[in-house]
């Protein structure tokens, strides 16, 4: 009899609870240990270079295992079941997962596992703290970061789990991998290898000033550990251990936590992965997306705002953005264009290579305004103030936006005020900010009370 596991977004040996306790398990029992893998449905709606992220992680994956792994795409429920049938599985074990798309698609495998006399074991998952683990003193959920992460602090501290591969004997693997995708511009790097020395590198270049640099888009002052985060090709729980003392450190360990806090309030609000955390926002007014030419502006990275036509370009170009630039775009999205925040997070889905659901969902509210901030709707980024402030001397937009790589220093975030600024294709600004965000503002004052 064989134990199957199966990966989802958990693509590490190490540091891995579910596995672990799979390999316990076939060892306990004397059975043979497949590892299996399913690429979704969608997969080939994906941007060439988030499939080619995906296919890269789960190949590294599979050469770091002993004997390779099951691979299969289309509906895991059905997949795993056919799978199962094939490798005489008596129960499978994975990570869980706390997202609505990750919960829909456990229960449906659950279901057609259990039809079959097969048991799912979750367990874990990708978080240091289980979503819904830390709660208020009545038990309910907590709706501000502060709180929560004074109280996710209580649940952290425990050791990465150990795995041992060689203690049971492995399936071979098969089934095809996908070709990568020829469309692709970069070349993507992706293992749990590749992850840990990146965690490694990071510490020695960028940690200690963290708290300055990490909203520098010209710099490379973050981690670059999100990709590895989505993936699974760390857990955070690896990373907290090793995290010691300082300024930069404790500012990382408030990011780890707003990734946890996402994950917390979307478990508890499944709704919120395509809805409004904040329902009034339903009712404001917002422009057609379909046939924008705005929109398409902002997608191709066409808008007449560097920054923000810097960052929609690293995006087409990398599969990653800025942090910083995140939210300058989502803002120029939703408070300049005045379309709805779904659809930039449905673009960033299809394009980030780091694309987390309750991260992206939740950032993105954060930003418009819905999501779990006090009094945000006021906040309405200035694209040109967040360029010199945030790119001072203009690199990140030179480099992305080879129109403007006559222009030195900062003077390149106002092209328009220059007699040979846009001489060289550069799109004039698409929107007046200022009007727009009186616009935004405006609209909002019709959704009051």
């Amino acid at each position: 009899m064989t134990v199957l596991f199966w990966f989802r977004r958990d693509f590490r040996v190490q540091d891995n609870q579910a596995l672990a306790a799979a390999v316990a398990w076939g060892k306990s029992k004397n059975e043979a240990l497949a590892a299996g893998f399913v690429f979704p449905e969608d997969f080939d709606s994906l941007s060439p270079i988030r499939k080619n992220s995906l296919i890269t992680s789960v190949e590294s994956l599979s050469h770091s295992l002993p004997q390779g792994m099951q691979l299969a795409s289309g509906n895991p429920a059905t997949q795993l079941s056919e799978m199962c049938q094939r490798l005489s599985v008596t129960v499978v074990y994975a990570t869980r997962c706390f997202d609505t798309k990750g919960m829909l698609e456990q229960a449906e495998v659950a279901e057609a596992l259990y039809t079959a006399g097969i048991s799912l074991q979750l367990v874990g998952s990708n978080y240091a703290v289980e979503p819904g683990t830390v709660r208020k003193d009545d038990g309910s959920p907590l709706r501000v970061y502060t709180p929560f992460y004074k109280r996710w602090l209580q649940f952290i501290g425990q050791q990465p789990y150990a795995v041992d591969l060689q203690s049971v004997q492995w399936i071979a693997g098969a089934g095809a991998m996908p070709v990568l995708s020829p469309d692709c511009p970069i070349t993507v790097r992706a293992s749990e290898e590749f992850a840990l020395k990146t965690w490694q590198r990071f510490q020695a270049r960028a940690l200690e000033n963290y708290s300055e640099n990490r909203n520098r888009c010209d710099l490379s002052g973050t981690s670059h550990l999100s990709h590895a985060l989505a993936h699974g090709e760390i857990h955070p729980r690896t990373l907290l251990a090793q995290l010691g003392d300082g300024p930069g450190a404790e500012v990382f360990r408030k990011e780890l936590a707003w990734r946890e806090f996402y994950a917390d309030v979307l478990f508890h609000n499944p709704h919120t992965y395509d809805g409004y955390y904040e329902p009034r926002f339903e009712k404001m007014r917002y422009d057609e997306a379909e046939g924008n030419p705005k929109l398409a502006a902002w997608q191709t990275g066409n808008t007449g705002y560097p920054i923000v036509d810097a960052a929609m370009r690293q995006l087409i170009t990398t599969g990653w953005m800025h942090n910083r630039a995140r939210m300058i775009v989502a803002s120029f999205l939703v408070k300049d264009l005045h379309i709805e925040w779904q659809v930039g997070a449905s673009w960033f889905e299809r394009w980030l290579t780091d694309f987390d659901p309750a991260s992206n969902s939740h950032g993105w509210q954060w930003t418009a305004g819905c999501g779990t901030d006090a009094s945000p709707y006021y906040r309405v980024f200035n694209p040109t103030l967040q360029g010199h402030k945030f790119d001072p001397n203009g690199d990140y937009v030179r480099k992305y936006i080879p129109e403007l790589r006559h222009i030195p220093s900062g003077a390149v975030h106002e092209p328009w005020k220059l007699i040979d600024g846009l001489n060289h294709g550069y799109p004039a600004p698409v929107v007046d900010h200022s009007a727009e965000r009186d616009e935004a503002l405006a609209r909002l004052e019709e959704i009051k009370g």
